[in-house]
């Protein structure tokens, strides 16, 4: 029968090619999000990243293999793989033209606030605004902008103007001259990749994210506005396409690794001593 320590030392592929198959696992989980909302305006998307597991250490890199020299090497064997984080990249979206005035990109970095209903701040690249029925600037979700923009009821849409700049004008119908009706803020932060997403194209803060840097677009380094354009989700679907086969691939390793290592175990429990 195969004795214990070498038992446990094929034991070790087992288990390492199973953490290989949990890990692409969840990268396939990843790409599929990704996939999903290629159509989702302003969505960002999601980059599975991994670590090595701990190592068994048989033997240290400068131990002595003699009584005037040294090992130049280790001798580890590795554990498998772990899923370290999911990494969302907040790189430019492509820019669509809509000729909806209610419609608005940020060119650059930033996000539009959102007010919610318990009263904090929610942020979002999403810029489909819609009116509601107070006629106020609002997300797919009725989450009006915390700047408060109330277009005039008397207005027609497209004498509704948004500057670069943020300063969101309109004109009555009858007047010549437009009227301000409020100014667009956006909010940047130190590390955006650090915000908490719960779902509806929202993010919040967190303590990794950092507070928001609060100011109008085009000063201290946020981004423009750009009217009657949407921002398209940032993924590519060719590069998730090939992400997806090398994760199935790597997947499908795995688990011949896992058969190999059993078939192995089976040849060595069925030796005659």
């Amino acid at each position: 029968m195969i004795e214990l320590k070498e038992f446990c030392i094929m034991m070790r592929s087992l288990w390492s090619a199973a953490s290989g198959m949990k890990a692409q696992q969840t990268n396939m989980d990843v790409v599929a999000h990704n996939l999903a909302n290629v159509n989702t305006f302003g969505n960002k998307k999601v980059r599975a990243e991994f670590q090595d597991l701990l190592y068994q250490t048989l033997r240290n890199a400068g131990a002595e293999s003699g009584a005037d020299s040294r090992y130049p090497t280790a001798l580890q064997v590795g554990l498998g793989v772990k899923v370290a984080a999911t990494q969302r990249l907040f790189t430019q979206g492509n820019l669509q033209s809509t000729e909806n005035p209610l419609d608005v990109a940020i060119e650059g970095e930033g996000f539009f606030r959102v007010e919610m209903p318990d009263g904090t701040i929610a942020y979002t690249r999403d810029g489909s605004f819609k009116l509601d029925e107070q006629r106020r600037l609002v997300t797919s979700d009725g989450y009006p902008l915390a700047d408060g923009i109330t277009i005039d009821e008397n207005a027609p849409l497209d004498s509704i103007v948004i500057a670069a700049d943020g300063q969101v004008s309109n004109t009555p119908a009858g007047d010549t001259a437009a009227t301000v009706a409020g100014q667009i803020t956006l909010a940047r932060f130190v590390n955006p990749a650090g915000l908490h997403a719960r779902g509806k194209n929202l993010f919040t803060v967190t303590d990794a994210s950092g507070e928001a840097l609060e100011g109008n677009p085009g000063e201290d380094g946020a981004g423009t506005l750009v009217q009657n354009v949407i921002e398209m989700s940032n993924v590519q679907v060719v590069e998730e396409m090939v992400n997806m086969i090398v994760a199935q691939r790597a997947y499908e390793s795995d688990a011949k690794a896992i058969t190999t290592s059993d078939s192995m175990l089976e040849i060595a429990n069925g030796l005659k001593r």
